[in-house]
């Protein structure tokens, strides 16, 4: 019975003629009807295989044929399914309400209250509460348009899009390609998962990739840590691996600092990222930022590497310090004292420069604790403040936090200081104090003071106030060495304030000491490398051009001259032997 019942059902719904009043459709249906000729061949028709009831009410549907219970109609390999159904049948159009299902050959399923579906274009429309489901997501929203030629769907009314790896999209308007499981996403997006979130606009999805493209602002943000997160206007991510590779104004946020760069990467997992070109690394909380051509952050080790050309700058309230070398490094760790509380440290490495307006220097590697203000030199390391310069095996500078000055130095090893006695010339005159260790004071930003253990030796100009003129006046050179020097540096002297265990002290006048006992042996004044501005770190050295001072050696070649004379009228008056 129920086989002739099937029979007659598909039986009228070939020969029962329809009324010839256009269907009204959704407009994304709409067509002129003669451009949509009607199907040549049978199986382009759409066919109904079931339904418990067929009926026909002039009243209802404009006249035209509906079918009722468990219909399911076919067409080209797609199956619906509907509590009703009304046939178009010379447009090869229906439309199904009440639980419908469209299930299609590519294995994917839509459902939804009610559907439009055109057999010559082979497009449809689903309303309430629709649902498309694949291997690789489920989509739900309001209305959905979809497309079985082009293989596409479509939404503009708002929806989610699950897939099978945990992300739950939601998004305005979007389009699903099948073939390719890419979604196009336009306008505002958001993709949430239980590692991270998603927002931006017009973002592309490859569900086979398991990949997103970002062709508009976008920021993915750690669902842990918030404060971390990756910003760009152009880039893809590997939702997968959690890689994203940035191309166009992004930045990186980690541990309250930001990555910027032209091209960027960073892996969310391992939290390594790195940058080219343009790169900056800002850290807000130090007041500090590195500039150069190449960067990687290690994000679990709060740690930051920059090379090609790099330099850091420390922003201080009254002043700036600036560093440079070929590879720069920022670092944080634990202090010993208190785990909760984090020191922060800069170091440079190899040629390594810094500029203070109070202090320059540079030196094979610089290391600087930027929490407590110790910075070390190592390897050559030279220091310039004023006129005044500080080598030595190693150099420790001390700054006082609150102030931002530096307050004191520590030399070890080697250490020699050398201060040009008047700096508004150029005549070869400089006071000169070394030893094996040395402790240099600041005051007012200068150095003013030195202590000198070990093998002390000091080179001083001794000048005294001419009581005529009122303008000082060359005394002599005085030469010490001791155990222990205590040095005062003044405006034009050297004054040793303290000269203890096995103290040796002598005076002498101009006229009585040669020029090479005016220099240690060890002498090394260098111009040429002197940093003079911040500029001047962004090179290997500024290569000045040597400063030539001149050497005033009157008063001795005259006194010379004179012992010389006397010796040899002595010798003349000595009576001369002749060989008979």
């Amino acid at each position: 019975m129920r086989i002739i019942l099937f029979l007659f059902i598909f039986i009228s719904t070939l020969s029962f003629a329809q009324d010839k009043t256009p269907v009204k459709r959704d407009p994304y249906l709409q067509a002129p009807l003669q451009a949509k000729p009607l199907p040549q061949k049978p199986e382009d028709k759409i066919k109904i295989i079931h339904a418990d009831k067929i009926i026909k009410d002039p009243a209802k549907y404009e006249g035209n044929q509906y079918f009722t219970g468990n219909v399911q109609i076919e067409h080209q390999g797609s199956v619906l399914t509907a509590d009703e159904v009304v046939l178009y049948n010379e447009e090869n159009f229906v439309k199904a309400m009440g639980n419908t299902k469209l299930q299609n050959a590519d294995g994917s399923v839509i459902t939804a209250g009610e559907m439009e579906y055109d057999g010559n274009t082979q497009k449809g429309v689903a309303r309430k509460n629709v649902v498309l489901t694949d291997p690789k997501q489920t989509i739900k929203t309001d209305i959905l348009y979809y497309d079985r030629l082009a293989n596409q769907a479509y939404f503009n009314t708002g929806g989610t899009i699950s897939d099978s790896q945990g992300n739950v999209m939601y998004t305005k308007s979007a389009t699903y390609f099948l073939d390719t499981k890419m979604i196009d996403f336009v306008g505002n997006v958001k993709i949430d998962n239980a590692q991270y979130i998603i927002e931006g606009v017009n973002i592309k999805q490859n569900q086979n990739t398991n990949t997103a493209e970002f062709f508009g602002p976008t920021t993915i943000t750690n669902r842990a840590n918030p404060k971390n997160r990756v910003y760009t206007e152009r880039g893809t991510y590997k939702m997968g691996t959690k890689e994203a590779f940035l191309n166009k104004n992004s930045k990186i946020f980690y541990n309250d600092k930001i990555l910027t760069g032209d091209d960027m990467y960073f892996n969310q997992i391992t939290g390594f990222g790195k940058a080219t070109g343009n790169v900056t690394l800002d850290d807000p909380k130090e007041r500090r930022y590195i500039k150069g051509g190449y960067g990687e952050i290690f994000e679990k080790k709060d740690s930051a590497m920059m090379t090609k050309n790099p330099y850091a700058v420390k922003a201080m309230e009254k002043d700036s310090v600036y560093f440079a070398a070929e590879k720069i490094l920022s670092y944080q760790r634990p202090d010993s004292l208190d785990i909760k509380i984090k020191k922060s440290f800069l170091r440079a490495y190899k040629k390594a420069r810094i500029y203070k307006s109070n202090a320059q220097g540079r030196a094979d590697s610089i290391a600087f604790n930027e929490t407590d203000g110790i910075m070390h030199m190592y390897t050559k390391p030279i220091l310039w403040s004023g006129e005044k310069q500080v080598t030595g095996d190693k150099v420790e500078a001390y700054f006082n936090t609150k102030n931002e000055n530096i307050d004191s130095l520590k030399v070890i090893g080697n250490a020699f200081a050398i201060s040009k006695v008047d700096s508004t010339n150029l005549k070869d005159e400089f006071n000169q104090v070394k030893g094996k260790f040395m402790t240099v004071y600041y005051e007012k930003n200068d150095i003013k003071e030195a202590r000198v253990v070990g093998n002390a030796q000091s080179i001083a100009y001794v000048d005294d106030t001419d009581q005529e003129t009122k303008k000082p006046e060359r005394i002599g050179i005085t030469l010490s060495a001791c155990g222990i020097i205590g040095a005062l540096f003044e405006e034009r002297a050297l004054q040793i304030i303290s000269c203890s265990i096995g103290a040796t002290s002598d005076t002498y006048p101009m006229s009585k000491i040669e020029p090479s006992r005016r220099k240690f042996q060890d002498f090394n004044w260098n111009t040429k490398d002197r940093i003079r501005k911040w500029q001047d770190i962004l090179v290997d050295s500024p290569n000045n051009e040597e400063i030539q001072y001149t050497s005033d050696n009157e008063l001795f070649d005259k006194a010379q001259k004179a012992i010389d004379d006397e010796k040899a009228k002595e010798e003349a008056k000595k009576p001369k032997r002749t060989r008979k």
